[in-house]
């Protein structure tokens, strides 16, 4: 496959650059941006051939099989449904976009082109993750009763920038975290979340967008799962745990994107220690979404997971900005 970058992001620097090259005969052809020079400069740094600040530029090229949008949030909308029309097969960065609305708009239409969408969500791909949800499936755990996500951390500063200050842009813990952890949630659980109640806030981190949030989610199965997820937490442990009738799973260090941590399987026969080969969580979302566009499979996190995933963290948004229960929206 010949992939284009829309955005010279740090995650397509750090992460999914190396991904798409772990797959033989997979290449990056260009990269998008905004701004000539930093285009020119991450193109060179990264052994990119061709940079451009013209998206129609890159889709214009019959050579690229494939996008990944990494821009800020309120831009994917219109890269995407540009990508698809020009025939792309696309990998999107979550959240998708900005409402319900518009991401589906954008998984409908590539649909409707007979064009792979896949949305990154990476945790899914951790062999923590995996591991944790063949338990619930398997039903080591009996039926879940309760869940807990803390996804508080501590965003470093040249992550910071625009997620801690402009709301425009798709700033904000909610759509940069929540968003991880509600797909996480649906992944473990195999259930989408109705109803949450949430508090969010600011510490003083950024300006206009909440920096942590806290929040409950009710599942049709009546298991309730608590969230809490934040920016400023700088010596937490991230951390998953699944109850049960017939046990308990603990998972700590796990909501990262290297492949760390540790998961825990608790029933009457006591605490043991369960078995994780890890693995690169990109490599792997890459190598799904390659295996889709021939015809094998599907994506590790299609486009409807991020349509989900944002509906839930939409939920939190308003919810906590109404003080009120919100029933989660996923636009049907």
């Amino acid at each position: 496959m010949r992939w284009g970058l829309v955005g010279a992001s740090t995650i397509a620097a750090e992460q999914m650059i190396g991904a798409f090259r772990s797959l033989p005969g997979s290449e990056v052809t260009w990269v998008v941006s905004g701004q000539p020079a930093h285009a020119a400069d991450f193109a060179g740094r990264h052994g990119i051939p061709s940079s451009t600040t013209s998206l129609d530029e890159m889709l214009a090229d019959p050579a690229v099989d494939a996008v990944y949008i990494s821009s800020t949030n309120e831009k994917h909308r219109s890269q995407a449904l540009a990508a698809i029309a020009a025939g792309k097969h696309v990998l999107c960065e979550k959240p998708l976009a900005m409402t319900v609305a518009e991401a589906r708009e954008m998984v409908a239409s590539a649909e409707a082109a007979g064009l792979v969408f896949g949305t990154n969500h990476h945790l899914r791909n951790a062999a923590t993750h995996l591991a944790m949800r063949d338990l619930v499936a398997g039903g080591r755990i009996g039926r879940v009763l309760s869940a807990r996500v803390h996804h508080a951390v501590f965003l470093p500063p040249h992550l910071q920038g625009w997620r801690i200050n402009d709301a425009e842009a798709g700033g904000g813990v909610i759509p940069d975290i929540t968003v991880h952890d509600a797909d996480t949630i649906r992944f473990l659980l195999g259930e989408d979340p109705q109803e949450v109640v949430a508090l969010s806030g600011q510490s003083g981190m950024g300006q206009g967008v909440e920096d942590s949030v806290m929040s409950v989610w009710s599942l049709p199965s009546g298991a309730m799962v608590t969230a809490h997820e934040s920016f400023t937490h700088h010596f937490a442990e991230t951390a998953v745990e699944i109850h049960g009738t017939e046990g308990s799973i603990y998972a700590r260090g796990v909501m990262t994107q290297r492949p760390v941590g540790k998961v825990e399987l608790v029933t009457a026969e006591g605490r043991k220690p369960v078995p994780v080969t890890p693995h690169n969580l990109y490599d792997r979302a890459v190598r799904l979404f390659a295996e889709a566009v021939q015809g094998h499979g599907r994506p590790s996190a299609d486009g409807w997971d991020g349509v989900a995933s944002l509906a839930v963290a939409l939920a939190v948004r308003e919810a906590a900005r109404r003080g009120a229960r919100t029933q989660v929206d996923y636009g049907a």
